[in-house]
């Protein structure tokens, strides 16, 4: 059995610019402060809902140097180090781990999607490189390629990949990635709507977005089924699953940034080529948070 990276909610943590574009440390160490002291398990940062593919090389490195040093061992970091070029993802790995990371977080290589061997030698180069603890990112709606259950299975034999994100959004193929796996691989829920199918199949909690705006309640929502109350776990699923679907009314993150702006934070516009919502969407999003007395 690998060693667990989390049990429970990790954020997806958005990345705030400020009005010049550039981010914004000030406010990334509020959200981050925020994310703790409401619950949150571990924090994913440089993500792609941190909008890690419109950061610079040196953005994206100083971003994860100034979260690992912030949050100061108080729960996990995972790194976004992601590529569709291999070496770019090693040299972001490296970093990552030299910044005192303790996990990272690789999504499939995207617009250049490779054969089912290339992505396995994509993975198994950069785990080399490094000693951190991989989480596999499985994306296709984004990525235009899945990591097929054989190939997960492949990789769960390599020591430091422990995990994967599992955004497919199909439960027959987590529940086949589980049984094929079993415990070389640990499998997160990278669907909100999700959390608790695919908790009940054995997935050890969520890379949430829905975390930026309810940290204490993903995690109790993930503590509940954990603890194998499922009851109270499904209920919860069920009573956030209009704001989940508000979240990505458009692309993520573009929802999910207004939604914190909209709470007191100052993150900011996202960067091009992702542009402020449109009115008829924003009013749905601004209903559901102030649902939840959030707004």
């Amino acid at each position: 059995m690998k060693h667990t990276i989390f049990t429970g909610a990790a954020v997806a943590l958005v990345t705030p610019f400020s009005a010049d574009g550039s981010v914004n440390y000030e406010e990334l160490a509020r959200l981050i402060d925020f994310q703790i002291e409401n619950g949150t398990d571990a924090l994913v940062i440089a993500g792609t809902t941190g909008e890690s593919s419109t950061l610079s090389e040196q953005e994206h490195i100083d971003v994860i140097r100034f979260a690992v040093e912030h949050t100061a061992h108080r729960v996990p970091v995972i790194a976004g180090t992601g590529s569709n070029d291999t070496s770019t993802a090693v040299m972001l790995s490296k970093e990552a781990e030299a910044a005192g990371a303790d996990a990272l977080l690789l999504v499939t290589p995207y617009y250049n999607k490779t054969t089912q061997n290339g992505l396995y030698l994509h993975y198994k180069t950069i785990a080399e490189a490094v000693s951190l603890p991989i989480i596999l990112y499985n994306v296709p709606s984004r990525t235009g390629m899945t990591i097929e259950v054989a190939t997960a299975a492949r990789l769960a034999e390599i020591d430091n990949i422990a995990a994967m994100k599992d955004a497919v959004g199909n439960i027959t193929y987590t529940a086949n990635l589980i049984e094929a796996c079993g415990d070389k691989l640990d499998v997160y829920s990278g669907n909100d709507d999700q959390i608790i199918p695919m908790m009940s199949l054995g997935a050890k909690g969520v890379i949430s977005v829905l975390s930026n705006v309810l940290p204490r309640e993903t995690h109790d929502m993930t503590a509940a089924a954990l603890a194998g109350d499922f009851r109270t776990a499904a209920a919860m699923q069920l009573k956030y699953l209009k704001l989940i679907h508000a979240l990505f009314i458009e692309t993520n993150p573009i929802p999910v940034k207004e939604a914190v702006n909209r709470m007191g934070f100052t993150a900011g516009e996202c960067r091009m080529p992702l542009c402020h919502m449109a009115e008829n969407t924003a009013a749905v999003l601004e209903g559901e948070l102030r649902k939840h007395g959030l707004i």
